[in-house]
């Protein structure tokens, strides 16, 4: 997707909980893309709309989405790093839960390197195709990128996702 030795990474950003210094979950989104900005020799290279949506699992609180494309020198064991030392100073911790509310959800969702597979890093993020809440925001910014796994685009993955089904007759 990207010339040069670059690296690019897709990252998918969410938050459903209020947070006592940044604000609201859009406000703690918009932070954390700054965030993601002022590491050393990382730039965001696009940023889509913050969207909202409805939780996924027991949490009962509507979240806010959005996805941004970050170019740095980083590997994706260090952009791991990176993306949860941010998490850990919104506050998230680790608890082991899914689903649960959080102050902030960073997931790496592609690598302009390909796929990656580490225990502690799938690339590309193993439920990227089965959530609208994910593909939308990211088809705004980085539509035509394929998901190096299936070979679709992210806008095909979105489209074959968000598509009205007849129903059976």
């Amino acid at each position: 997707m990207h010339a040069g030795d670059r690296q690019h990474y897709l990252i998918g950003l969410g938050s459903n909980m209020r947070h006592v210094r940044h604000g609201s979950p859009a406000q703690v989104v918009r932070k954390a893309i700054e965030r993601l900005h002022a590491a050393s020799g990382c730039t965001v290279e696009a940023m889509s709309d913050i969207v909202r949506s409805a939780p996924v699992g027991p949490s009962a609180r509507e979240y806010a989405n959005a996805a941004c494309v970050v170019g740095c020198d980083m590997s994706p064991k260090a952009m791991l790093a990176h993306v949860n030392a941010i998490e850990h100073a919104f506050g998230r911790r680790r608890s082991g839960q899914r689903w649960r509310q959080r102050t902030l959800d960073l997931d790496i969702l592609l690598w302009s390197g390909g796929s990656h597979a580490a225990s502690d890093l799938l690339i590309p993020h193993p439920q990227l195709p089965h959530r609208a809440f994910v593909l939308g925001p990211a088809v705004q910014i980085a539509g035509e990128w394929r998901d190096p796994l299936s070979g679709l685009s992210l806008r095909h993955l979105h489209a074959r996702l968000t598509r009205p089904r007849p129903l059976p007759r």
